[in-house]
């Protein structure tokens, strides 16, 4: 497959391998809609841990094109946290943008999002995939060209009747999994920090079921 245009522009006309401080730099993507009256709800988790995470690093989120962005260094590495403004379904153009500003290799692009079809909590992080029916994955696949990149699938359960899938992805968590959240986002930052560290590969055998 033909990688896409903006991304062949991180390597130089001899095909030389990216420097050691470019492969540093990594992207981190929670999916998630803008707006209070989204907040906290099972779409927005990508959002969620990344409003976590940029706490626990004391770092803070400044609204730039195409979504809020906040960076902070762990082990030698940079992390940009990206919070698409654009809207779930759209989400494609944001990861590109950033992409391509920062100067990110594809291999340290790491997706956030809700998955209907793994229980409340559950983690399940994969190198590559379909969009699975998820609307952000999807619009992210049609931009970006390719589906090999590293996506960390939050569950949330489906707990819904028939008809009911988009209220209750749009719904508030029970009280319940409110409860539970505190310790499951932990671990999820405990994930992408290992992700930039460990690598993808350590991260999945690590994580993957936890």
């Amino acid at each position: 497959m033909q990688l896409p245009k903006f991304i062949k522009i991180f390597f130089n006309s001899k095909n030389e391998k990216p420097t050691v401080d470019f492969m540093k730099k990594y992207l981190i993507v929670g999916l998630g809609n803008v707006g209070e009256k989204y907040n906290h709800t099972r779409h927005n988790i990508g959002f969620e841990i990344l409003d976590d995470l940029a706490l626990k690093e004391d770092a803070i989120f400044e609204t730039g094109k195409l979504g809020s962005t906040a960076k902070f260094r762990f082990k030698g590495r940079t992390f940009t946290l990206l919070k698409p403004s654009t809207f779930m379904n759209l989400s494609g153009k944001a990861v590109k943008y950033w992409l391509t500003k920062e100067k990110i290799p594809m291999e340290n692009l790491l997706i956030i999002c809700d998955d209907l079809n793994l229980p409340f909590g559950t983690i399940r992080v994969k190198a590559k995939g379909s969009d699975g029916g998820h609307n952000g994955l999807k619009d992210i696949n049609a931009i970006l060209q390719i589906q090999k990149y590293a996506r960390f699938r939050f569950g949330v359960g489906s707990e819904f009747s028939k008809g009911r899938q988009s209220d209750f992805v749009l719904g508030k968590w029970h009280d319940d999994e409110a409860k539970t959240l505190t310790e499951r986002l932990d671990i999820a930052c405990k994930l992408i920090k290992s992700f930039g560290t460990a690598g993808l590969n350590n991260t999945m055998n690590t994580f993957n079921g936890s």
